[in-house]
């Protein structure tokens, strides 16, 4: 038995559609544009942005030895990234307060820059983190990016359903065990 079943076993009834979802979207044919790596690191980015243990190491699991250590390092970067960058972003768009806006970050961000992988395949799996994390400018942001770079809208938004079905079995390991 996979990993990914062994999570989708675990997921609660309450969950069905979860569970139901879950395997469709790891499966790479489900994503025409995207291969299977990229459909891996965006999983692999979007589990590291729930934080749920079970849900990690079932796509860690799932993706090893289909991804190579680049690609894993990549979508720990993203989540770790995005982290900061979807509050501080978040913060400035919601404040709405264009002196605010104007300031100058200040915040280290090189590993977009060089993440050590396809940069289209570092903005996918930032995507996914960005709908994970709920910051409508990264997002927006993202998503230029990568039909930019001739990611097709479907692509765009095969990386945040695998976001969301993953936030979704976060959100369910999480109630089951109490955690909500």
């Amino acid at each position: 038995m996979s990993n990914l079943e062994q999570l989708r076993d675990r997921l609660p009834e309450f969950a069905k559609d979860t569970r139901l979802n879950l395997g469709a979207v790891i499966n790479a044919s489900g994503h025409p544009g995207l291969s299977e790596t990229q459909v891996l690191g965006i999983a692999l980015a979007s589990a590291y942005a729930t934080r749920v243990a079970a849900v990690i190491a079932a796509i860690e699991g799932e993706a090893s030895g289909k991804v190579d250590a680049a690609t894993l390092e990549a979508a720990k970067a993203a989540a770790t990234i995005m982290a900061m960058n979807n509050i501080y972003y978040r913060f400035t768009h919601l404040v709405n307060d264009a002196e605010l806006r104007q300031l100058p970050a200040k915040l280290r961000m090189n590993v977009i820059g060089n993440p050590g992988i396809p940069k289209t395949d570092f903005e996918l799996m930032s995507m996914a983190v960005s709908a994970v994390n709920g910051c409508g400018m990264c997002m927006e942001s993202h998503a230029h990016e990568l039909v930019k770079a001739g990611v097709s809208k479907p692509g765009v938004q095969s990386a945040v359903r695998i976001a969301a079905v993953l936030n979704a079995a976060a959100q369910a390991m999480a109630i089951s065990q109490g955690q909500s």
